[in-house]
């Protein structure tokens, strides 16, 4: 019994043929950049990781699929942002609607240490075939590299997994090549 409800439950996804459009670009993106990069969803008001690949700062903050953090992590933000007034996660700071603005304005939620030391994080939506915000896909680094850079190329991806989920596959799925060098911003 264990074994096959182990296999059922790696057969869940947040949204049909999410994990398979992700998978190559989240490893490509990895590759270029040495970003531990995930896929997230909100689940019960947190954050949750549904895949990833690790890279640089794994040994911070080891990555691994059903890891929550709280609905404020980047790539939680993003996806709050995003959704509905109604989203079932507890009341929002004061000056929530003018972060939110801004996460929609820039297309991106960023994390500078708030909530592991050491590790700075970058989230952009990925959008199903409607539209909608179904998922966030985030890069993590260490605090001295180029976070801008890092929001570009998430980007970019974000639009290669969203084309395919909208069945248009997006034609090269390349990743753009942010430097890994250390920036102040």
């Amino acid at each position: 019994m264990g074994a096959r409800v182990f296999r059922l439950g790696r057969t869940w996804q947040p949204y049909p043929g999410l994990l398979a459009a992700a998978n190559g670009p989240i490893r490509r993106l990895t590759a270029v950049t040495g970003a531990t990069v995930a896929i997230c969803v909100l689940r019960e008001g947190r954050t949750m990781a549904v895949a990833g690949v690790p890279g640089e700062i794994a040994e911070v903050l080891p990555l691994r699929p059903g890891m929550v953090w709280h609905w404020s992590a980047a790539a939680g933000k993003v996806l709050v942002a995003g959704a509905a007034p109604e989203l079932p996660i507890g009341p929002l700071p004061p000056s929530w609607r003018w972060t939110a603005a801004e996460i929609r304005e820039q297309g991106a939620a960023f994390d500078r240490e708030q909530l592991v030391p050491g590790v700075c994080c970058v989230a952009v939506p990925l959008y199903g075939p409607r539209g909608q915000p179904i998922a966030s896909l985030c890069a993590m680094v260490p605090p001295a590299r180029d976070l801008a850079a890092l929001a570009d190329a998430l980007t970019r991806v974000s639009r290669t997994v969203t084309e395919d989920l909208r069945g248009g596959r997006a034609a090269s799925g390349d990743v753009p090549q942010p430097s890994r060098t250390p920036t102040s911003r």
